[in-house]
């Protein structure tokens, strides 16, 4: 009895460490500093799986980043991905696809440059899509290493 209630603990505590380590759904984040936007039509390296409108924010800590280079630990970017409609020559926002988050914390997230990913699926606050510690995504970033490992720059 006492050996099994000893693994529950243990993995009780082992589930609570990892969700300490789980990157937080960026809540507010559409009143953040908008960076930029962009479409991604069939056809682009990204398309499948990021064909749509993308829409750039930034924390105050995260715009700072832009503008020096160097990213505080507590940045956020997030990455808010649309579908989009095409019609009588304009595109316009569908459906959110996903929303993705990229959080600095030097210490935290030491084996994928120093931050942390997420994508949580479309409109959801809870539903994540990675399941590889955000390694996925630092694989793709990690040709912007020269820029902190962010595809974004603030242009004036």
């Amino acid at each position: 009895m006492k050996k099994t209630l000893f693994m529950m603990a243990a993995v009780i505590g082992s589930s609570v460490c990892l969700a300490g380590e789980s990157v937080p759904y960026p809540e507010g984040y559409r009143t953040w500093i908008h960076v930029k936007s962009m479409v991604i039509e069939p056809g682009h390296p990204l398309a499948n799986p990021f064909q749509g409108i993308h829409h750039v924010y930034a924390n105050e800590k995260a715009f700072r980043g832009l503008k020096s280079g160097s990213y505080p630990n507590g940045a956020v970017l997030v990455f808010d991905l649309l579908e989009y409609q095409r019609k009588d020559h304009a595109l316009t926002e569908g459906k959110r696809k996903l929303v993705g988050v990229m959080v600095r914390d030097s210490e935290r997230y030491k084996s994928t440059g120093g931050w942390g990913f997420e994508g949580f699926a479309g409109d959801s606050h809870s539903e994540r899509l990675t399941s590889d510690g955000g390694q996925s995504c630092f694989n793709c970033h990690r040709s912007q290493e020269s820029g902190s490992y962010v595809f974004s720059r603030w242009r004036q």
